[in-house]
């Protein structure tokens, strides 16, 4: 059965993109990390929050603008909109997070299903579907933008640690979720 993995980068004052979604401070920090290296193949499909598909890319202006990874990873995605198109090219439009998680699952099987975007991850976590975070935190303080999860009136959320590491770029939180 698929593991429900949210990975993202952030900034150490809790923010995975500036203000207005920008993700250009992102890109100095992006690097060499075995961690994200050694899981990437592990990854069976992404769920995508339709911000996180259609907004600001890291990569933008080289050849891995617009590639999961940077194009490191390729696969079924499935991309969680108020407004569903056709698919194409991989990318599956879904009209909610049930939709998408019971898609993802079953294309992933064993592997992981791995979140990107804050608020799909809030709603995999509140759905009780969450299993495991992993933060990459980078060395800089944003001061403002959208948060790795952002649940102020949501309940206690308990987690153990599975993993910590570091590269020159970030240091790696890899935590299950207690259910």
């Amino acid at each position: 059965m698929a593991t429900i993995l949210y990975s993202a980068t952030m900034s150490l004052d809790g923010f995975i993109a500036g203000p207005g979604g920008d993700m250009g401070w992102v890109t100095p920090h992006l690097g060499p990390n075995e961690l994200v290296d050694d899981l990437v193949p592990r990854i069976g499909a992404l769920i995508v929050g339709n911000r996180t598909y259609g907004g600001d890319d890291p990569y933008k202006g080289t050849e891995r603008a617009g590639k999961p990874f940077g194009g490191g990873w390729e696969g079924p995605q499935f991309v969680v909109t108020h407004h569903p198109r056709p698919a194409g090219d991989g990318i599956t439009f879904v009209p909610d997070v049930a939709t998408a998680l019971r898609e993802a699952k079953a294309a992933a099987g064993d592997r992981y299903v791995n979140v990107l975007g804050a608020d799909v991850a809030r709603q995999c976590l509140d759905a009780g579907e969450l299993d495991e975070v992993l933060a990459l935190i980078a060395p800089v303080l944003l001061g403002g933008g959208t948060r790795l999860l952002d649940r102020p009136s949501g309940p206690q959320v308990r987690m153990e640690q599975l993993h910590v590491s570091h590269t020159p770029k970030a240091i790696n939180i890899w935590m299950r979720i207690i259910k």
